[in-house]
């Protein structure tokens, strides 16, 4: 792994529609800088398992059915940068998905010396995504992906890798099911990319481009908001 030296805590921001790409970028991003991703659902895993107090809060909530209040969210994420993996900085993938999230999120980094260095918004074709998403599938047997026209498998049904000829699809892969979860990022968490255009932080990328190409761009942004 090579790692740029960074000057100062990095708070990096991925903003885009399920399928755009932010967890394979945030990883490569992770790998090139020394940073940190962390989504919600890892985070909530990682507190309940660790039995912190905000993670015996979130366990009971969950136990219960209910949903994780931002309040805790926070104070769980307010825990987990403090840890001395998180130095360098970290990329948050999947939070915050409205603009209450936003503004406490805010207040917690500027409670701690920090702030926002950027929100990268992943830029896509909606139809696009409806394609790209509803074609996929997984092989059982070792994990690698597939997409009946982007990258189908060998002979229509085995694993190039593993030679498996168990491949699977997400039961919420359906093209219906992808453009209702379109449907609601756009009403629910789009209205972050113009509330972190006016805060001065947000950057766009395209996402439709090829991944190294999408990687490129930005590992740009990531140097262009650092000092």
């Amino acid at each position: 792994m090579s790692v740029d030296v960074m000057t100062r805590p990095a708070v990096l921001i991925l903003l885009g529609p399920p399928g755009a790409g932010k967890g394979t970028q945030a990883r490569m991003l992770q790998d090139k800088f020394g940073l940190v991703q962390l989504s919600t659902g890892d985070l909530l895993r990682a507190a309940v398992a660790a039995g912190t107090p905000a993670g015996k809060q979130a366990k009971a909530v969950m136990e219960a059915g209910g949903l994780v209040s931002d309040d805790i969210v926070i104070a769980i994420l307010n825990d987990r940068i403090a840890e001395q993996d998180c130095r360098n900085g970290v990329i948050l993938d999947g939070f915050p998905r409205t603009t209450v999230q936003a503004k406490a999120l805010d207040e917690l980094l500027a409670s701690t010396g920090q702030r926002i260095n950027a929100a990268i918004s992943l830029q896509v074709d909606d139809s696009a995504m409806v394609e790209r998403i509803s074609g996929r599938s997984t092989c059982a047997g070792c994990g690698e992906g597939y997409h009946d026209t982007f990258k189908p498998p060998k002979d229509g049904n085995s694993c190039q890798k593993c030679g498996s000829t168990e491949l699977t699809r997400r039961a919420d892969d359906t093209a219906e099911t992808v453009a209702g979860r379109l449907e609601a990022y756009h009403a629910q968490t789009a209205p972050l990319i113009s509330y972190y255009d006016a805060a001065g932080v947000l950057q766009s990328v395209d996402a439709m481009a090829e991944i190294d190409q999408v990687a490129g761009e930005m590992a740009t942004v990531v140097k262009s908001v650092m000092n």
